[in-house]
C-alpha cells in the first residue's frame, strides 16, 4: 500500500472514530477548576449557545460541537479531511441547522473574504495546525472589526513538570497517531503574541492523560480594520 492510500485510510478511520466519540464524549469529559463547569457539555454550551451571525468553525470534525450552536445562525465548517464532510451534514441537519457551508482547505487559508466572520470558533485544532501563527493571522483577517475568536485547546504543562516532560517524549508518536497533533504546544503563548486587541482565557484541567493541560477564551480583534500589537491579559472567569 503506497503512502497515499494509507493516508486516506487513517483520514476515513479518524473521520468514523470522530463521528462515534460526538456528543455523548461532552458529557463524559470531567473538567477541574473550570470556573464551575462539572463536564464539556456544560462549558461549550456557555461558549457557543448565545452567538449570531456569522460564525466560522475551523476544524469541526464530525460536527461535536453542533449540538450547542443557535440554530438560526449561518455556520460555516472548514475541515480539511473531506472524509468528515459528510457527518458534519448528517450533523447538522439533526441540529436543525440549515444555513450551513462546508469547505475543505486548510487553516492557514480560509476560504472566506475579509472582515466577513462575526465570531471564529476552534475547540482542540490549534494543536494539529502546520503554522499556528499563520492560522492565527488569518483569523483576524476573517473577523469584522471587533470581532471574536473563542477557543478551546489543550497546551503544554509548565516546563520542568512531568507531563510536560511525557508531552516532549511522546510527541513523535503522537503526532503520527492523533492527525498531527502537537500535546506539546504552547498555544497559549502564540494567542498573547498575535496581534488581537484583547486576550481574555484561564487554565483548567482535564482528566485524561499527556493533554490534561487546557486553556479556554477569548481573543477580539480590534475595533477598526487595522490589527494591534499584541496586549493581552488572563482572566479567572469566561466572558458569557
Amino acid at each position: 500500500m503506497n503512502f497515499s492510500r494509507l493516508h486516506q485510510l487513517q483520514q476515513r478511520l479518524f473521520a468514523w472514530g470522530m463521528s462515534k466519540a460526538n456528543a455523548a464524549d461532552n458529557h463524559a469529559i470531567q473538567l477541574t477548576a473550570c470556573s464551575g463547569y462539572s463536564n464539556m457539555a456544560d462549558l461549550k454550551r456557555s461558549l457557543l449557545a448565545n452567538l449570531q451571525g456569522t460564525v466560522l468553525e475551523i476544524g469541526p470534525g464530525a460536527g461535536a460541537n453542533l449540538a450547542y450552536y443557535p440554530t438560526d445562525i449561518h455556520w460555516i465548517g472548514v475541515e480539511p479531511n473531506l472524509f468528515m464532510h459528510s457527518y458534519l451534514r448528517q450533523e447538522a441537519q439533526q441540529r436543525g441547522l440549515h444555513h450551513v457551508d462546508i469547505h475543505g482547505g486548510a487553516a492557514e487559508s480560509l476560504p472566506v473574504e475579509t472582515a466577513a466572520i462575526d465570531t471564529v470558533v476552534s475547540t482542540h485544532v490549534l494543536c494539529s495546525v502546520d503554522h499556528l501563527d499563520t492560522v492565527l493571522q488569518e483569523i483576524q483577517r476573517i473577523l469584522k472589526p471587533g470581532g471574536h475568536f473563542i477557543f478551546l485547546e489543550h497546551v503544554a504543562a509548565e516546563n520542568g513538570s512531568w507531563t510536560r516532560r511525557i508531552q516532549d517524549k511522546i510527541t513523535p508518536f503522537w503526532k503520527t497517531l492523533f492527525d498531527n497533533c502537537h500535546p506539546n504546544r504552547e498555544t497559549q503563548k502564540m494567542l498573547v503574541k498575535a496581534g488581537f486587541s484583547s486576550v481574555d482565557y484561564e487554565h483548567f484541567q482535564l482528566n485524561l492523560p499527556v493533554v490534561s493541560p487546557h486553556i479556554v477564551g477569548i481573543a477580539t480583534k480590534a475595533p477598526d480594520t487595522t490589527i494591534n500589537a499584541p496586549m493581552a491579559t488572563t482572566a479567572s472567569q469566561l466572558v458569557h
